[in-house]
């Protein structure tokens, strides 16, 4: 009588080859979530408009400062930061041009003469048009949660920038950039709450 046991042997073997394949194709749909489909989602949206308010806190002063005003942007490269209170300041960039406006006295240079402003710029303005190029030519790059709900940590590739930024912390929802976080190497940290105008990014 033929025994059963090569039988029992392949069907084991297939049964483990099937299960191996589940479990690889659930760690692939948990994993599959990354800098490409994060940028891909964000680049969507071609402009918008938002109001913010950010919270530094200074180490040295033991103080934290409060700010607030609205942020526009608008693909491929244009990023404008209007501070409103406690006084009106206005930072504008397009391309590699930044307009720096403070009452009636504004001043332009070229964006990358000022390194570690520029790092702070491009983690925001290359979230919010989904340049995943600029992202990680400049950022070592890393995307946590779901299409629903994200976070995208930015760390320098520059070591001398990391010695005055050590992370930017971006985190939203669907298409829409919610929250910055700015922690600076001496210890300085801000947090930026971002809320969208009606009518601006979904």
């Amino acid at each position: 009588m033929r025994s059963p046991a090569p039988d029992r042997r392949r069907v084991g073997r297939r049964l483990a080859a099937l299960l191996a394949g589940l479990a690889a194709a659930a760690a692939t749909s948990a994993a599959g979530f990354d800098l490409t489909q994060l940028t891909t989602q964000l680049a969507r949206v071609k402009s918008g408009e938002a109001t913010f308010t950010e919270k530094r806190r200074v180490e040295m002063l033991d103080r934290t400062l409060e700010s607030s005003g609205r942020l526009v942007f608008r693909a491929p490269d244009t990023f404008i930061r209007e501070t409103l209170k406690p006084r009106r300041e206005k930072l504008e960039v397009t391309g590699n041009v930044l307009t720096m406006s403070l009452g009636e006295r504004s001043r332009t240079l070229q964006l990358d003469s000022a390194p570690e402003a520029a790092v702070i710029v491009e983690a925001v303005r290359g979230t919010l048009t989904g340049n995943r190029e600029s992202l990680e030519r400049l950022f070592d790059a890393s995307v946590s949660g779901s299409a629903e709900r994200w976070s995208l940590e930015l760390v320098p590739r520059d070591l001398r920038l990391r010695g005055q930024v050590a992370s930017v912390r971006v985190s939203g929802r669907d298409s829409t950039v919610r929250e910055v976080q700015v922690l600076l190497a001496d210890g300085d940290r801000s947090t930026m709450t971002i809320e969208p105008l009606p009518g601006a990014a979904p």
